[in-house]
């Protein structure tokens, strides 16, 4: 393979990442139309098209697909073993992209990158906030945070939280108006705040446990968003219940602004881990992260 292969073909890998031959180019640092003849070049010098192109939007063929399931995990290797060489500098350095929740984020991951990123000044991280369950192989993330039971089987993890717990809530305002649920069947009667799942679509289905009792709850109301922070503030302002992490309205249950209900159908479950590829060969800076970030109870 020469230069010129390599160029190209991170070129495609480019356009097929953003699906959009702009969004490429500008990423690259390069023109539109310049990128446009190299893809066309490679795929002239494979004697297949690569992508398909509307006016509209860009896609992977199905032989692009194949080779971009080929490319990602070679290229993430090199991409890896060239971050490694850090190791033979004084100081740790790199860029470390993590896809992780918002709730992660703000609960277990900022208050250690505060201290961590001041001791190591050569080092970056950067965090992707999304709620689906991303490939981070697919789209070349160091790492993910997702829930212990969420976790893939082929992949190492780092257990970086405690145990959580789930709460259902509504205002005193609320409650004024609608009777207290005494089990997850009377939440058919009660005007309920939906989450919409962002990978999926659809809406999430309300878990509770009560002993052996598992159910699943597909709960209706007039409202459902994607962010649990606003479904958090509409809960305050009467809206109805919502079904968030139990630290996200400790305090406001706390003040008494929130009334916090079923909580015997809330049990503890495993909290957040940091997975990654096992075989991944790590950095310096990834593995001083993983262990700063490592839970110790």
């Amino acid at each position: 393979m020469d230069r010129d292969d390599l160029v190209d073909l991170n070129a495609f890998m480019a356009v097929a990442a953003e699906r959009s031959f702009t969004r490429a180019a500008a990423k690259l640092g390069k023109s539109q139309s310049a990128l446009s003849h190299t893809v066309r070049r490679l795929e002239t010098r494979l004697g297949v098209r690569l992508l398909t192109r509307t006016t509209r939007s860009v896609a992977p063929t199905a032989a692009g697909e194949r080779l971009l399931a080929t490319l990602t995990p070679a290229l993430g290797m090199i991409d890896a073993e060239i971050a490694s060489l850090s190791d033979l500098r004084d100081k740790p350095r790199g860029m470390i992209r993590i896809t992780t929740s918002e709730h992660a984020a703000e609960t277990v991951l900022l208050p250690v990158l505060a201290p961590f990123l001041a001791e190591y000044p050569e080092i970056q991280v950067e965090l992707s906030i999304d709620s689906g369950l991303t490939d981070i192989v697919t789209d070349q993330f160091d790492a993910g945070v997702r829930l212990g039971e969420a976790l893939a089987k082929d992949m190492i993890a780092a257990r970086i939280g405690p145990d959580l717990r789930m709460a259902v809530v509504g205002s005193p305002s609320y409650f004024d108006r609608h009777p207290i649920p005494k089990t997850p069947q009377d939440l058919a009667q009660h005007n309920c705040i939906n989450l919409r799942l962002r990978s999926a679509g659809g809406m999430y289905a309300w878990e509770l446990e009560q002993g052996d009792r598992e159910v699943r709850v597909r709960v209706d109301g007039q409202m459902s968003c994607n962010n649990t922070a606003t479904i958090v503030r509409a809960a305050l302002r009467g809206v109805g219940l919502g079904f968030v992490m139990e630290s996200s309205v400790a305090e406001h249950v706390r003040r008494g602004e929130l009334t916090r209900v079923l909580e015997d159908w809330c049990p503890p479950f495993a909290g957040y881990h940091l997975y990654y590829p096992s075989r991944r060969q790590s950095s310096a800076a990834f593995v001083l992260l993983v262990n700063a970030l490592r839970y110790r109870s």
